[in-house]
């Protein structure tokens, strides 16, 4: 087979896999087109009649949504977006700083499901499992998994992952900016906030879900 034309299918069928997971349902002909730059929609429907022949997607030509993604029993797979828990975060007293450097190799965490809406909203997901109880009053227990959007700054008021350059920790707290000082308050009358200098605050993520099992 042409090296392009395989290409090509496999990169629909990569487009596929992730249109399905961040919007539950599967893209139509046109969407595929557009997405993968196709010049047609006979090319496409060439490249799922492939597909389905090799066994990747199960398709119903004429369906607009009718495209499933197959594991390699065949069987369709569940459109729920996952993350990947990485580590640990203290919600309480700051612990040593979690690394997400070979998170996805770690056969210590697992991934959780996500709501759909999630993934599409935010990139650079991961999560984390909180140790502690300082966030119990924002309904963050000891246990949850709290999923974490990365970036370097956040608007007072929100929860977010804190490392603390001097002491080399990291904590989960609501951040406050005061001037040249940050407030890391918790959400539990138990424990007391937090006051460093700005500088020696570093803003790993915000919190953009939190995740609790049920069972």
């Amino acid at each position: 087979m042409n090296q392009n034309r395989l290409e090509r299918r496999l990169g629909i069928l990569g487009f596929i896999q992730a249109y399905c997971l961040d919007n539950s349902i599967s893209p139509t002909v046109r969407d595929i087109q557009r997405a993968c730059e196709v010049s047609s929609t006979s090319i496409v429907h060439s490249d799922l009649r492939w597909l389905h022949a090799m066994g990747y997607i199960d398709w119903v030509s004429g369906t607009a949504r009718g495209i499933k993604v197959l594991d390699r029993d065949g069987e369709p797979v569940p459109n729920v977006p996952k993350v990947q828990v990485v580590g640990y975060v203290q919600a309480g007293e700051p612990i040593h700083y979690f690394s997400l450097q070979g998170a996805e190799s770690s056969e210590e965490f697992d991934t959780v499901e996500v709501p759909p809406g999630l993934r599409r909203r935010h990139d650079g997901l991961f999560g984390l499992k909180v140790k502690g109880t300082s966030m119990v009053d924002a309904l963050v227990d000891d246990g949850d998994v709290v999923i974490v959007r990365q970036t370097p700054v956040a608007n007072n008021g929100e929860m977010v992952i804190a490392w603390l350059k001097d002491k080399e920790e990291t904590t989960l707290k609501r951040f406050y900016s005061e001037g040249l000082r940050v407030r890391l308050q918790p959400a539990n009358s138990a424990f007391d906030p937090i006051f460093c200098s700005a500088e020696d605050v570093e803003i790993k993520g915000k919190v953009v879900h939190i995740h609790r099992d049920l069972i």
